[in-house]
């Protein structure tokens, strides 16, 4: 690929000074009068190798490929990821809908109540993801300030782990871990448990959450 842009470049040089001529001795320019004869040119020209070319275009590429960190949209992409790969319109063997894999009674919770409409419809998903963590938070929220800070299982507790973790299993179920200082666990039909949610999404910026008792996905 490089090779052939080298090529292309060359061709449009050549092109572009034989009509860069042409035209200059049209007009009748003498070229002698612009002559560099004698005098002091500094400057250094590098050739780049093929392998050279292509680190610095790896470099360049890198350096411009969106990092979502800790952020929130790092949270919800990274929760949507281990359970769908970020699909939309998938649903597992057990009946779990969309990209963050939603039961039917966890959406009745929510407002929604009709789980058709809800799969193909990305922006209802997205609504209804915010929705259940502010409802998650709320029910939490006296265990988020007492736990938050301290270990169990060796795992640091935080914020987005709880939240995470109420996706997971239900707020009820991470109450019963945490008071029980991780007796009480709970695992899903995958295997997945409570301790692996709390310790895969630590630390994420989950700030823009609030509490919400009520919180519902607004209808359209």
């Amino acid at each position: 690929m490089v090779k052939s842009l080298i090529s292309q470049l060359s061709v449009l040089a050549i092109v572009s000074g034989f009509f860069y001529f042409s035209y200059s001795n049209d007009k009748g320019i003498d070229f002698k009068k612009y002559s560099t004869k004698g005098e002091t040119l500094n400057y250094t020209a590098t050739l780049l190798s093929e392998k050279e070319i292509l680190e610095f275009s790896e470099e360049r590429f890198n350096t411009f490929t969106m990092d979502l960190g800790k952020s929130y949209v790092g949270f919800k992409e990274a929760l949507a990821f281990k359970e769908s790969q970020g699909n939309y319109f998938s649903v597992n063997d057990f009946g779990y809908l969309g990209k963050y894999q939603f039961g039917k009674e966890t959406l009745k919770l929510i407002g929604i109540y009709s789980p058709n409409q809800f799969l193909y419809n990305p922006e209802l998903q997205e609504k209804a993801f915010m929705a259940n963590l502010e409802r998650n938070k709320w029910v939490l929220r006296r265990d988020i300030e007492r736990f938050v800070g301290k270990r169990i299982n060796g795992i640091e507790i935080t914020e987005s782990g709880i939240l995470a973790a109420a996706h997971l299993a239900g707020p009820g179920s991470v109450k019963k871990y945490l008071r029980s200082y991780g007796q009480n666990g709970f695992s899903d039909a995958f295997g997945t448990s409570i301790n692996n949610y709390m310790k895969r999404f630590s630390g994420y910026d989950t700030s823009i959450v609030k509490p919400n008792k009520k919180a519902r996905v607004p209808r359209a």
